[in-house]
């Protein structure tokens, strides 16, 4: 598991160093592992995308201010969790939002949690779009609004560095060098000048 310190420092940074590691939830017994891809930086002190800019403090937001690590899980459209994860000093507003996963390990209950059916039953639309955005990445990863606030150092719900510290076996994909790509983040068209933030970072 990363130290709780990865995430104490600069937002942007830390959204471009977590593609490629490993998200790990554990319940009911289960281990999923899949591999992050893409990612994205929200900064609330000036960042009009970012649901606490201004120093905003709601209900919903509170999470925002928690200490570095802590799991921000909320929903879209009333429907659809998305993932965070909180960076900066506690106080400081800010976090990453996990965008994109390969999955890694129990590909089949990962595909029962989106699709309900196993892996191998997958239409080629379904391959193509299974964790291909955070609505998604939370579906499959089994990850709701109960997980909102888990403090880091929760088993529930962690990031490795690599497969090995799971004792599991690196796919020889997993070992070439990752090519990260940067771009404009998605879905924030009301951010004003924010909307050109290059802070969106995938594989």
């Amino acid at each position: 598991m990363l130290a709780q310190s990865f995430f104490d420092g600069d937002t942007v940074e830390i959204a471009r160093s977590l593609v490629g590691k490993y998200l790990v939830r554990r319940y009911d017994g289960v281990t999923l592992a899949a591999r992050i891809t893409e990612t994205e930086a929200y900064v609330g002190r000036m960042d009009k995308a970012c649901h606490a800019y201004g120093y905003r403090r709601t209900q919903r937001t509170k999470t925002l201010f928690s200490p570095p690590g802590t799991a921000y899980v909320y929903l879209i459209y009333g429907m659809h969790c998305c993932l965070n994860f909180v960076t900066e000093p506690e106080g400081e507003p800010a976090a990453v939002l996990i965008r994109g996963l390969s999955p890694r390990h129990n590909q089949d209950i990962i595909a029962e949690n989106r699709f309900h059916c196993k892996a191998g039953a997958l239409s080629s639309y379904q391959k193509k779009n299974f964790l291909n955005g955070p609505g998604k990445v939370c579906a499959g990863m089994n990850i709701d609004r109960a997980l909102n606030g888990l403090p880091w150092g929760s088993q529930e719900l962690s990031i490795c560095a690599s497969l090995e510290e799971l004792d599991l076996p690196v796919p020889p994909e997993d070992l070439e060098a990752l090519r990260v790509h940067t771009g404009k983040r998605i879905g924030i068209d009301y951010a004003q000048e924010a909307v050109d933030f290059p802070w969106r970072f995938y594989v």
